[in-house]
C-alpha cells in the first residue's frame, strides 16, 4: 500500500503542472508543503476490500486530494490564514485573487481528471463539491435563531469534512471493484471517521500544550470560533465558580487579550465541556468502527479499526 501512496504523491505532482509556470508554482505551493493525505489513505485501504492495483484507483486517490487541496486555497482566503502547514499561505504569499484562481483550477484538475473515471466518478465528485459548499455557507452563515448551535456546528462538519472523506473511502471500494456491499460500508465509515477526526482537530487546538495540531494551541478561542468544547461549555448550566467564569469570558467573543485568552484556555482544559467533548469524539470513532461490521476481516479493516483506536486516544 505504500507504493501505491508513493505513486500518488508522483501524481499529484504531475497533475498540477501547467503551460504556465507561475500557475504551476502556485498550485504546487501546497502540494509540496505536504500533510497527512488522509483521503488518498482512505482510498489505498478502501481499495484493499477489491484490486489495489486497479488502474483507476490512483487517479481516484489523485482527485480526492486535489479537491480537497483546491477547499484550502478557499479556506485560507475565507480565513485571512498567514500561514498553512508550517509556510506562508497562498493568499499571504501572493494574494487572495490569486489563491481563489488557483482554487479553481485544482478543482477543474480534480474534474479533468474524474471525467477519466467515468460518469459515477463525475456525479459523486461534484455532489461531494457541492456539499462542501453547502458546509461552507452554513459555516459563514450560522446558526439561525431556532438552530441548535451544536447540532449546526456538527453538521457544518460533516458537510465540510465527513463527505470529502466518506468520498474517498468510496472511490477506494468503487475503483478497486470491491463489492458493492463493502462500498457502502466504506462509505459509511468515511463519513463518521471523517468528523471524528475534525472534532479531535478541535480538541487538540485546546489540549494540546505543544503545537500538536499543527498550529499554536487556543488559536480556535484567539479568533472566535466556535468549536466543540466551547459549545458545550457555553451551553453548559454548571453553577461552579470555574463554570461561571468561564461562560463569561466566552461571552465576550474573539479573545485577543493574551491575560483573557490564557485564562480561558486553562479553563477549558479543566473543564466539564472538554471531557463531553472528548466522549463525543469516542462515540463517533465507536460509531465508525461498527459501520465496517459488514467488511471481512484482514490487515485492511484492521487497520480501519486502528485509525478509529488512534482519534479516540489522540485526544484523551
Amino acid at each position: 500500500m505504500l507504493g501505491l501512496l508513493d505513486t500518488v504523491e508522483v501524481e499529484l505532482r504531475a497533475s498540477v503542472a501547467s503551460a504556465d509556470p507561475f500557475v504551476t508554482e502556485a498550485a504546487r505551493h501546497l502540494v509540496e508543503a505536504g500533510g497527512k493525505r488522509f483521503r488518498p489513505l482512505l482510498v489505498a485501504l478502501g481499495a484493499q476490500f477489491g484490486d489495489p492495483t486497479g488502474a483507476q484507483v490512483v487517479p481516484a486517490a489523485v482527485v480526492m486530494e486535489l479537491t480537497h487541496l483546491a477547499t484550502l486555497y478557499h479556506d485560507d482566503v475565507m480565513d485571512e490564514a498567514a500561514v498553512r502547514r508550517g509556510a506562508p499561505s497562498a493568499n499571504s504569499r501572493w494574494t487572495n485573487s490569486v489563491a481563489i484562481l488557483v482554487g479553481d483550477y485544482l478543482f477543474a484538475r480534480a474534474a479533468d481528471i474524474a471525467a477519466d473515471l467515468g460518469p459515477e466518478a463525475v456525479r459523486l465528485q461534484a455532489r461531494t463539491f457541492a456539499r462542501l459548499v453547502h458546509g461552507q455557507i452554513a459555516e459563514t452563515v450560522g446558526p439561525r435563531a431556532d438552530d441548535d448551535p451544536v447540532a449546526h456546528y456538527l453538521h457544518v462538519i460533516a458537510e465540510k469534512t465527513g463527505s470529502l472523506i466518506a468520498t474517498s473511502a468510496r472511490f477506494g471500494g468503487m475503483f478497486g471493484g470491491a463489492a458493492p456491499e463493502y462500498v457502502e460500508a466504506l462509505a459509511g465509515y468515511g463519513e463518521t471517521i471523517g468528523v471524528a477526526f475534525q472534532l479531535s482537530d478541535d480538541l487538540l487546538d485546546i489540549a494540546s500544550e505543544s503545537v500538536q495540531s499543527g498550529k499554536t494551541p487556543g488559536t480556535d478561542l484567539r479568533e472566535g470560533v466556535p468549536t466543540l468544547p466551547v459549545l458545550y461549555a457555553r451551553e453548559a448550566d454548571d453553577s461552579d465558580a470555574s463554570s461561571v467564569r468561564l461562560r463569561e469570558i466566552l461571552a465576550t467573543g474573539p479573545l485577543t487579550d493574551d491575560a483573557l485568552h490564557a485564562e480561558a484556555l486553562g479553563l477549558l482544559r479543566e473543564s466539564p465541556a472538554l471531557k463531553r467533548a472528548r466522549e463525543t469524539v469516542r462515540s463517533y470513532a465507536e460509531e465508525a468502527r461498527a459501520q465496517l461490521a459488514p467488511l471481512p476481516p484482514g490487515p485492511s479493516r484492521s487497520a480501519l479499526e486502528s485509525l478509529c483506536d488512534y482519534i479516540a486516544d489522540r485526544t484523551s
